[in-house]
């Protein structure tokens, strides 16, 4: 299942400030001129914005992610994830070897909290099927045994992977990342300096805008139009996970979200309502958007001192809004802030 993700994408166009949501927007208009392709794929719209490109250049970036999508997607019949699910084996493209690969080591570097196999339960709740539900406790216990990243294996000589039987990946937590990275990396090679992604949310810069400023990246309000907050970068990633974003309300009036904790096979609910990373590629922050939600505030905080390599921003469902240090002289509060009040963590 591909996780949304939702963050408004802010830039500065014939001086006005415009918005957009899961979509990207041009820069600064100047020379040279920006070239644009938008696709609907991995369940959700897709832009890619290069200045410099040409139509020849852009149609290869659109293959591409239709070239991921066939391969990653874990409801398509015909793709290399669902028939590993389902026959518990398969022959694959380096990409989604690469994937497997991510998908242990971050599996390792958050204790598990990044599942690549947690799919098993996401189907059960319904996030897949739209059937939503609350399962019997008795079901998730024997869903939560089929958890476990380590029982992955894979033969890199002869490209293949496998699973034990009632196991199923899903790299809903990072294929959007990785995509965005293979895109960039792509435009680079190119010859292109200046580009931007937005791949249903997660947001990917290449250099600065052609005038030589930065992009300006707006983080959603959680639950309300407009954003709370804005992040100019260059050359960096910002990627969000909400839990505003793909939930339902049981019979029991609780709402219940997409973002799981594999420790409980629940949905992670401690408070935090949204993640947002800032760091250098977008495999990384898809990653740890994800984990740190489920991780909660106090433990995030923690990972982030004993890491430093990426700044984030943590937004409480109380309203409160927490920033890593590299974040405090940058992080600008928006108008539709929620008014919680704003604190910087520091190491």
């Amino acid at each position: 299942m591909w996780m949304m993700k939702k963050i408004i994408l802010l830039c500065i166009v014939q001086a006005m400030l415009l918005t957009g949501c899961k979509a990207g927007a041009a820069a600064s208009g100047q020379s040279p001129e920006p070239s644009a392709a938008t696709i609907f794929s991995m369940d959700t719209v897709m832009e890619v914005t290069a200045y410099g490109a040409g139509d020849g250049l852009m149609k290869k970036v659109s293959s591409r992610i239709k070239e991921l999508d066939a391969a990653l997607s874990t409801t398509d019949r015909a793709s290399e994830v669902f028939a590993i699910n389902a026959l518990g084996s398969g022959k694959v493209s380096d990409d989604t070897l690469r994937l497997v690969k991510y998908g242990i080591s971050f599996g390792e570097m958050t204790g598990g909290l990044l599942d690549v196999t947690i799919y098993p339960l996401v189907r059960e709740w319904g996030f897949t099927t739209g059937n939503y539900k609350v399962p019997d406790k008795s079901v998730i216990t024997e869903l939560i045994k089929k958890v476990d990243y380590r029982n992955i294996r894979f033969d890199e000589e002869a490209s293949t992977v496998s699973i034990p039987e009632g196991a199923m990946i899903d790299f809903g937590s990072l294929a959007k990342g990785y995509t965005g990275d293979v895109l960039l990396k792509m435009l680079e090679e190119n010859g292109i300096s200046s580009a931007m992604v937005n791949l249903g949310g997660n947001v990917q810069t290449l250099g600065t805008k052609p005038d030589g400023t930065e992009w300006k990246i707006g983080i959603e309000s959680p639950g309300r139009d407009g954003y709370i907050g804005i992040v100019p970068v260059a050359d960096k990633a910002v990627i969000t996970s909400g839990g505003y974003e793909r939930y339902f309300k049981g019979t029991d009036g609780n709402i219940y979200w997409h973002i799981f904790d594999p420790r409980t096979g629940y949905p992670a609910k401690n408070g935090l309502i949204s993640v947002s990373i800032v760091t250098d590629t977008g495999i990384y922050g898809e990653a740890l958007s994800t984990s740190l939600f489920v991780m909660g505030l106090e433990a995030a905080s923690e990972f982030w001192r004993s890491h430093r390599d990426f700044e984030a921003v943590f937004i409480m469902e109380s309203g409160e809004i927490f920033i890593t240090g590299g974040l405090e002289n940058r992080f600008k509060v928006a108008g539709t802030s929620a008014g919680g009040g704003l604190s910087v963590i520091r190491p």
